[in-house]
């Protein structure tokens, strides 16, 4: 491999690596990490950033403040075409252009529409070089979510599964139980942290009373946005969910003919209610996800119940499905976890592949991409 090759793939994995920090954070923002470098007698990284809480400031200036007047000559790589209009903040490409950089690596053109390649054709118009395509197929995955939400409208879906080693995912009476160990638990945790949003369905959410928060040490800022679809609006008041929705955003996904009583005592205790279309089967999914992709969120982790995980599948609305398999079984009269369909419509779907899988603790965690 080309030596300089070599360079540039080894400072954008880094700024992929600062990109990550801002997962679940940056909505409606992408998570973009950049690093700016000095080509001396060994190349000198003179600043780093990346995309800060709530989207602003971005990933470029970051870097650039921190370089100073020694960006001037210097490379920037950047995992997503830099900004070419005006938001809430001048666009990057002026800011990179003024801090006098000298070329741009850039891993991914942008898709959105108010950028689609005018960030990189403003730099080069300046006389900055630019380069596309280092990191691309990591930038494409850590980006997901935002091409998700420009391209087809709609989150990145990721599918969580707690499944017993005989395919169940309850007891009997769809009664709750722990199917996995504390490690994996705690892997889950981490991925409510790099989501924007966790939905669960109003089954699950009556009959676990969950909270659907990060609770790790230290990480409780990093709770994602609480979403349950409930047509007809049966959350209840004293639920965990809703005791602490003026501390965590829960957002309540009603149907059409919702009761309004309801709908306000879940809004005079904090919650936000939102409306979707609804069939006689339903909430109208493709819609649901319309809906959060509007309101900016760009991933979305599904912890739901057998129900709602099969209506996703059977609407190829999975992107991602991560599998915690336990070793230990709970019997026959277990509840399958996936309703209506064999846990191989999941493992073994013409959409979706195992990308890895890796050991935590007694249990084993599938990772499934469209592919």
């Amino acid at each position: 491999m080309n030596p300089a090759n070599t360079t540039d793939s080894q400072f954008m994995e880094l700024a992929l690596t600062l990109g990550r920090r801002g997962l679940g954070r940056t909505w409606p923002n992408p998570a973009v990490g950049a690093v700016v470098v000095r080509e001396e007698a060994d190349p000198i990284i003179v600043g780093r950033g990346w995309t800060q809480a709530g989207g602003r400031p971005h990933a470029e200036t970051q870097a650039l403040s921190r370089a100073g007047a020694l960006a001037r000559g210097a490379t920037l790589y950047v995992t997503l075409e830099p900004c070419s209009h005006h938001g809430r903040t001048p666009p990057c490409a002026d800011a990179i252009i003024a801090a006098g950089i000298a070329r741009v690596v850039s891993a991914l053109q942008d898709p959105n529409p108010q950028v689609a390649g005018a960030g990189h054709e403003r730099l080069r118009a300046a006389g900055i070089a630019v380069d596309v395509g280092t990191g691309a197929d990591a930038a494409r995955q850590a980006h997901a979510g935002h091409i998700s939400r420009m391209c087809v409208g709609r989150p990145h879906v990721t599918l969580k599964l707690a499944v017993s080693a005989d395919g169940k995912s309850g007891l009997a009476g769809r009664r709750p139980v722990a199917i996995t160990g504390e490690p994996a638990r705690a892997r889950v945790h981490r991925m409510r942290a790099t989501n924007d949003a966790v939905l669960t369905g109003i089954g699950t959410a009556l009959a676990d009373d969950p909270l659907l928060t990060c609770r790790l040490p230290g990480m409780a800022h990093r709770s994602p946005v609480r979403v349950v679809l409930d047509s007809n609006l049966r959350l209840k008041p004293g639920s965990q969910l809703v005791a602490t929705a003026r501390e965590i955003p829960l957002w309540v996904i009603a149907g059409e003919r919702a009761e309004a009583d309801r709908a306000k005592a879940l809004r005079d205790a904090g919650a936000e209610v939102l409306v979707a279309a609804q069939s006689d089967d339903g909430l109208d999914l493709a819609a649901v996800l319309a809906l959060l992709a509007a309101r900016g969120i760009t991933r979305l982790m599904i912890e739901a119940g057998p129900i709602l995980a099969a209506a996703l599948l059977k609407a190829d609305l999975v992107d991602e499905a991560v599998l915690l398999r336990s070793p230990k079984g709970i019997g026959g009269d277990g509840i399958d976890a996936l309703e209506g369909l064999p846990l191989a419509a999941l493992t073994q779907s013409p959409r979706l592949h195992v990308v890895r899988t890796e050991s935590v603790g007694e249990d084993t965690i599938e990772h499934l991409a469209r592919g």
